[in-house]
């Protein structure tokens, strides 16, 4: 099997050289570049072409979340995985905002990195669970200045009713974790639907959808109704 090709960016060699050693030994991963600023990221990453690019913020010369933005307005075949120690929401929102396939706090398990890995692979977003927290949390901090907007007509997108269930349930702020639990369904089934929902709605990630949700309250009204 053809392994995931990475550039991990990260201006304390110590740190780079043991998630070089952590993403090397699962087997699926083969780091095929190294950089300490964002500059230095940027330029590897046009040199060796990765599948994705393992970066901090937080670093001199240029940051993550810059080079994130310039690698998202200059090409699309590399995504970006934002991996930090900040749980800081407007951390977490720029760099959404900047085109970010994903955001992993540093303290994550080897799983839990190893999935988000394959998911942005498979051209998909992963935001941990603490992360898409934070997000449901910025939502709902703004969801009452859009309670007045007028109701269109519902367009359901093809939408069935499991997913229609997990979309409700997300808007209400409920992790993965918790859905797959009261529904009785792996996290992985749950994950999927996820991903099917976004795909139907034609949206990034977890803002994304919920801004989706406000800016369509027949849709939300319809969902709310199943």
């Amino acid at each position: 099997m053809e392994k995931i090709k990475v550039v991990l960016a990260d201006d304390h060699m110590v740190v780079r050289s043991g998630i070089k050693n952590l993403l090397e030994n699962e087997g699926e991963v083969e780091v095929i570049g190294e950089a300490s600023n964002g500059e230095e990221a940027l330029e590897k990453v046009k040199e060796v072409k990765p599948d994705i690019l393992i970066i901090d913020i937080r670093m001199p010369v240029m940051n993550g979340l810059n080079a994130t933005r310039k690698l998202t307005s200059t090409q699309q075949e590399t995504k970006s995985l934002i991996l930090s120690m900040h749980d800081d929401e407007d951390y977490i929102l720029q760099s959404i905002e900047c085109g970010a396939a994903g955001y992993l706090l540093k303290d994550t398990s080897k799983d839990e990195f190893m999935k988000a890995i394959r998911t942005i692979h498979q051209g998909g977003q992963y935001f941990s669970g603490d992360i898409s927290q934070v997000l449901v949390k910025s939502y709902l901090n703004v969801k009452d200045k859009r309670a007045n907007k007028s109701i269109t007509p519902a367009n359901d997108y093809d939408i069935t009713k499991r997913e229609k269930q997990i979309l409700k349930m997300i808007s209400d702020g409920t992790s993965n974790k918790e859905i797959a639990e009261q529904l009785g369904k792996s996290i992985r089934t749950i994950e999927t639907h996820r991903f099917n929902i976004m795909k139907k709605l034609k949206v990034n990630n977890v803002v994304e959808l919920l801004k989706k949700l406000e800016d369509e309250p027949g849709l939300k009204q319809h969902i709310e109704n199943i």
